[in-house]
């Protein structure tokens, strides 16, 4: 039995999108499917010299203020402060029972995205890597949104296997996440490392083709090599 929930959000200069991102986490919240425990949600602002972190705290949301320039980094730190802060707020939770949900602040979760991460967590799943998509091509070649739906779209929702791992889209339990220490330092691929290590000593990762979220497709990523470069690349091909 799942006993809390906890989301992370790391954030980097994100003052312009980081509302939508929280507005959309705020009705995933609200959902009448998702069960009454204790959701905590935490934005990492790393190496913000914008209005980041005052947004997020005017949003009412937990914000932890870091330096490294570095996702994979600022993941961890926003873990590690979910897992304490839920502790304190759950007396005897243990980490078993907590569920660490990921998304990215460029990015909007759909509404029934709490419920789907409590649905791997509850079939006991250890972790949960989700799809991403993308609505607003606006500033890319006409025909890389035909590019990206052909590499990376799957049309048959009853799959049960898909090769993606998102930051922008990922759960992992406590226990789980602890046992392989984390995610690592990357300034790319944290969240695929983190799988691959989960995977690698046997921990059981759900991957599902429902409830997708939305991701931007800036031309000016924060993340070199990740999400934005890729499409950068489909921008090469589709000319």
């Amino acid at each position: 039995m799942i006993g809390a929930l906890a989301v992370v959000v790391p954030a980097r200069d994100e003052e312009e999108l980081l509302p939508g991102c929280l507005e959309a986490l705020d009705r995933a919240i609200q959902h009448p499917g998702v069960p009454d425990l204790p959701i905590l949600v935490t934005v990492v602002a790393d190496g913000c010299t914008d209005s980041t972190a005052w947004i997020a705290r005017r949003h009412g949301v937990a914000v932890v203020e870091v330096d490294g320039g570095n996702v994979g980094a600022a993941r961890a730190v926003g873990s590690s402060h979910a897992l304490l802060t839920a502790s304190e707020i759950v007396p005897g939770l243990t980490p078993d029972r907590m569920w660490l949900a990921h998304t990215d602040a460029d990015s909007q979760v759909p509404p029934d995205w709490i419920v789907r991460q409590l649905a791997f967590a509850v079939s006991g799943w250890h972790a949960a890597a989700g799809t991403v998509r993308v609505t607003d091509w606006n500033g890319h070649p006409q025909r890389t949104p035909a590019a990206f739906a052909r590499r990376y779209q799957y049309e048959d929702l009853n799959a049960i296997w898909h090769p993606h791992v998102h930051g922008a889209n990922l759960g992992v339990r406590g226990d789980a996440y602890r046992a392989v220490s984390g995610f690592r330092p990357l300034a790319v691929g944290e969240d695929r490392a983190l799988v691959t290590a989960l995977e690698a000593v046997g921990y059981r990762v759900g991957r599902t083709l429902h409830s997708p979220v939305a991701t931007s497709a800036r031309r000016d990523p924060r993340a070199h090599g990740g999400f934005g470069d890729y499409l950068r690349g489909l921008d090469a091909l589709a000319g």
